[in-house]
């Protein structure tokens, strides 16, 4: 028990006094005008209040993802809470400044325009398709999964449900963004989080009155407690598993569109930064819940061994047994609405994201067509197809994109002239896992299947020389700056 409460006030913590101190480094200046306020275009472009723009963020960067993710995380045992509460504070909430505030100084780009500006075209143009190509698959997941609960739900026809919620996709994609998404949205954001709550609170009375086993980190906690150890190892697995609620790099294709909405410089720290550190809160109630429910981790890893038993389960039972009919609500609002509304932003982001690269006006309706409908054609013919492989490359792809994202974060540091370490170092660590993973994941998880050391030495050695080769580049360019800056000076007469 203590455990876990030590953990939600290490991140509060992390908020208030690291999140203070990223502020700070990066700038925040209220003398700046944001694009909500310089590009005001009612559509996209639009002034909305902090509160409701950071539930807004809130729902887009978490939707099922510190639930899920939290619970298959948890079946490595309580050493999880270590990477989600350290990779929270120092990553997964840097990551999400970053990428929120360099928009907000680009006027409101989409990711890979910043990734362009910072890495180079190269960087940029594989990224316009990285991206966009990640983002439908996240919209279709997101579309695949809930249809198929209401289709179970009301013994109606998947592809009927699949017409429904793909027609709410249109609708939420081409509206002003203040006109469903701000409206509806805090409202389900406000349900995670207290659902949230309510679970944590369960847990709390049941852990002061000793009806509930809370679990606590140990010397032995530091293991791999998964059933299959071998085909699911800690490092770099446990790192790709728990991507929301620890770093996620989708949410960077998110966070331009709060981008345009923010009123003020300094408001980035509670939209962006302190969303992060609210899922990171959640991914630690569920992860402790799920080992908590089942009576540790052993009970947990034994019961997802039996048929039907996963992850949305887990939620149903947990939310019903400790909230009641209450938590019934709150468990379909969570499986069926948040996947829903996490879907139909990505969709919205991938629009964004193709408008600024073409440059193309998204003023009218009809523009907005333009693009949004081949967006939803190609989901509407991936959403009839089986996407258990494309899922296992989804949670690499995601940790990919936040790798670009962090280095693209510390070379606009460096070109600042600010150290760079406090995100280089991260981002060096998060391309070792990924790499890493990459080389020693099962063939069925996307992998090389090498033997564990040789692909960490591997991964190691492909990290290094990442870090290497960002410091030749910071250091080019700081020798062609001093070049320029030469060449440029009036000679003085004496």
């Amino acid at each position: 028990m203590w455990t876990f409460i030590g953990a939600i006030a290490t991140l509060v913590i992390g908020f208030l006094v690291y999140g203070k101190y990223i502020e700070r480094f990066f700038g925040a200046d209220d003398c700046r005008p944001t694009p909500a306020v310089s590009k005001n275009d009612g559509v996209d472009f639009s002034p909305m209040p902090t509160w409701k723009v950071f539930t807004i963020q809130f729902l887009n960067i978490a939707g099922l993802g510190p639930i899920f993710g939290a619970i298959l995380g948890a079946m490595y045992g309580p050493i999880a809470y270590i990477w989600i509460v350290l990779g929270c504070i120092f990553m997964g909430a840097v990551h999400d400044y970053f990428s929120g505030m360099l928009s907000i100084r680009n006027d409101g780009a989409s990711i890979p325009e910043i990734v362009g500006k910072y890495l180079g075209p190269g960087f940029q143009h594989f990224l316009r398709v990285f991206t966009v190509l990640l983002l439908i698959f996240v919209g279709v997941a997101f579309v695949s999964g809930p249809a198929g609960l209401l289709a179970e739900l009301t013994q109606g026809g998947l592809t009927t449900w699949l017409y429904i919620i793909f027609a709410y996709y249109l609708l939420a994609t081409l509206l002003p963004i203040n006109k469903i998404i701000g409206r509806i949205y805090p409202v389900f954001g406000a349900a995670l989080l207290i659902m949230a709550a309510g679970i944590a609170g369960a847990m709390l009375l049941g852990g002061f009155n000793g009806t509930l086993a809370m679990p606590e980190l140990s010397a032995a906690s530091f293991a791999n407690w998964h059933h299959h150890p071998n085909e699911n190892i800690l490092f770099p697995m446990m790192f790709i598993v728990i991507s929301c609620g620890a770093l996620s790099g989708f949410h960077s294709t998110q966070a331009p569109m709060m981008a345009r909405t923010i009123k003020k410089e300094s408001y980035g720290r509670h939209v962006f930064y302190g969303a992060m550190i609210a899922e990171g809160i959640v991914a630690i109630i569920w992860a402790t819940a799920a080992m908590t429910f089942f009576g540790g981790t052993e009970g947990l890893n034994e019961t997802m061994q039996i048929e039907g038993h996963k992850a949305a389960w887990v939620v149903n039972e947990i939310s019903v047994a400790w909230l009641g009919k209450v938590g019934a609500i709150f468990a379909i609002v969570g499986v069926i609405a948040c996947p829903i509304t996490t879907g139909d932003t990505a969709f919205r982001s991938a629009r964004l994201t193709i408008a600024d690269v073409f440059k193309f006006d998204q003023s009218s309706v009809k523009k907005r067509l333009m693009v949004s409908i081949p967006l939803f054609a190609v989901g509407f013919v991936l959403s009839q197809l089986e996407f258990t492989t494309i899922w296992n490359y989804l949670g690499l792809s995601n940790q990919v994109l936040a790798v670009v994202v962090l280095w693209t974060s510390a070379m606009y540091l460096a070109k600042q002239r600010k150290p760079h370490w406090i995100i280089s170092l991260p981002a060096t660590f998060m391309t070792i896992v990924c790499c890493t993973y990459l080389l020693v994941a099962p063939v069925t998880n996307g992998g090389f299947a090498l033997e564990p050391f040789d692909g960490y030495i591997i991964g190691l050695f492909l990290g290094i020389c990442s870090l290497g080769l960002f410091l030749f580049r910071v250091n080019g360019k700081v020798k062609r700056e001093l070049a320029v800056v030469e060449t440029v000076k009036v000679p003085v007469k004496e």
